[in-house]
């Protein structure tokens, strides 16, 4: 599942009630009743939410509140054929955006500016990804227990605990559609027990007659807008200079990528941005770290956002050069500040 978390695209724009008749009398793809989940394990758990949100099409309304009151809701259309994934996903909270995801690629619309940025993610915004975390790994970091039954939108689901096993992450409590283990309903938890952000669809239809390659076909509609491509370059947090003095306890990283700033020459290393990203096959971290050029007033900040933190800290080498941090993750805020506190400068 995607929370994305977008000119009015007259001709790009589909509603529901616009995809093509000939998909009206589609049958669901999935008639099969539901596992027995009775003894589960908490990879059993992931594995099947993580291939039921590669594999299923639907279409729903999802929202996302959070603890502190903040709101937010978006209108998803997800489709599947064979390897092909598409996804739409359209804002219907803040300003108006529509972004469209075909496998890698990520594309956003913004039709007030008439502005299109592109780019490539290698980590998407899915829970869980379980990328580059292997099983036992997982294991000693979380724990499943399964709660019983509910229902969300009128849907059958099974109800799983997820319970971090130490406090540098949260815990999860996730309704799971009980035929396709597509999650329907996420809640993130803190130490407590507290629930700091919830996520559910108040409506959704299941094995919905999308087309994948009808939806992917949108992204090249872009006529009348200005595009703007976001070019990141693999490469590797030592080649870039920076390390861990000590891994934070089990995150491991998983990509590292450097993008030229506004204006910049990628050749210029004090022009440009590090995104180096982590993950413990559940929640995820990236620190970004840029220059910090002495005219720039930037104070060292910690922000949140239902389960998400974002602390900005500057740091400053013995020779006097400086760099701002920005750490973020759905994860507690003390789990980013010893990312940062552990980030250290190494020669090339």
């Amino acid at each position: 599942m995607c929370v994305a978390l977008a000119a009015a695209l007259t001709t790009a724009t589909v509603t529901w009630a616009q995809q093509p008749r000939a998909m009206d009398r589609q049958e669901p793809a999935n008639l099969a009743g539901p596992p027995d989940t009775q003894n589960f394990g908490v990879m059993d758990w992931l594995r099947r939410m993580h291939e039921a949100a590669r594999q299923s099409n639907y279409v729903g309304t999802f929202v996302v509140s959070a603890a502190t009151g903040n709101l937010s809701s978006a209108r998803i259309w997800h489709a599947c054929e064979g390897e092909l994934q598409v996804e739409r996903v359209e804002a219907l909270s803040g300003p108006q955006r529509i972004t469209y995801r075909r496998q890698d690629r990520v594309q956003t619309f913004f039709p007030e500016s008439r502005l299109v940025k592109s780019e490539r993610r290698e980590i998407l915004d899915v829970f869980p990804n379980l990328r580059g975390v292997s099983d036992a790994q997982i294991e000693a970091l979380y724990s499943a227990q399964r709660l019983g039954h509910g229902r969300v939108a009128g849907i059958e689901a099974d109800v799983v605990q997820l319970a971090a096993r130490d406090p540098w992450r949260y815990g999860y409590r996730v309704w799971s559609e009980r035929r396709t283990g597509l999650i329907v309903k996420l809640q993130t938890l803190n130490n407590t027990g507290q629930v700091v952000e919830q996520s559910a669809f108040s409506e959704l239809q299941l094995d919905a007659p999308l087309s994948a390659s009808s939806l992917a076909q949108m992204m090249d509609k872009t006529a009348g807008y200005t595009e703007h491509q976001t070019v990141l370059k693999r490469t590797t947090a030592e080649k870039e200079g920076w390390a861990l003095r000590e891994a934070v306890p089990g995150f491991l990283p998983v990509s590292c990528y450097r993008r030229a700033m506004a204006g910049a020459k990628d050749r210029d290393p004090q022009q440009r941005m590090v995104q180096w990203t982590f993950s413990d096959g559940l929640a995820t971290v990236s620190l970004f770290i840029e220059p910090a050029p002495a005219a720039v007033a930037r104070e060292d900040s910690l922000m949140v956002l239902g389960a998400t933190h974002t602390l900005v800290r500057r740091l400053t080498e013995p020779g006097g050069e400086g760099w701002w941090v920005t750490a973020v993750g759905e994860v507690p805020a003390q789990t980013l500040d010893q990312f940062v506190s552990r980030l250290v400068r190494v020669s090339r």
